[in-house]
């Protein structure tokens, strides 16, 4: 008797995940870069948060760009990774997902990373307007991740 072999579906579209990962990296890029234009909250700045964690000097083109390629390859490779392998567990329709997705990537912004830049726990060094901006760029992003995936997964 010959076995027959069914490979098990996946739940993990790595492809999916990259796609809306850049997808929802480019829209919060356009954010941030908005919110620096008109001169808001200037002390919220993770692309300089990402070079100062490299020890890179502040304020120089090597910074600059590795700030951004930082940013970039988080959005994308690791928050869009991560939400692929994630996204089947989370309740709700692909926009919902995306929202609770972003809370608890800010969730993690705010344990791990901020105290790592230097801003203690929950950025509460820069202020409350920084959370709360932090949190609300974190929803746009989710939000976008859960449907840019959605689409790129054919779901």
């Amino acid at each position: 008797m010959k076995l027959l072999h069914h490979p098990m579906p996946t739940l993990l579209d790595e492809r999916a995940g990259l796609i809306a990962g850049f997808t929802a990296t480019v829209v919060l890029s356009i954010l941030m870069i908005a919110k620096s234009s008109a001169g808001l909250m200037p002390q919220l700045d993770p692309i300089a948060d990402i070079a100062h964690l490299a020890r890179l000097p502040e304020g120089t083109f090597q910074a600059l760009w590795f700030g951004w390629i930082g940013h970039f390859a988080l959005g994308t490779i690791v928050w869009g990774t991560i939400y692929a392998a994630m996204h089947a567990d989370l309740p709700g329709l692909p926009v919902v997902r995306g929202l609770i997705f972003g809370a608890l990537a800010w969730l993690a912004m705010m344990i791990v990373f901020m105290p790592m830049a230097g801003h203690g726990l929950f950025a509460l060094s820069l202020g409350l307007r920084a959370v709360v901006a932090t949190l609300v760029l974190h929803l746009v992003y989710g939000a976008v991740l859960g449907v840019a995936y959605a689409r790129a997964a054919h779901e």
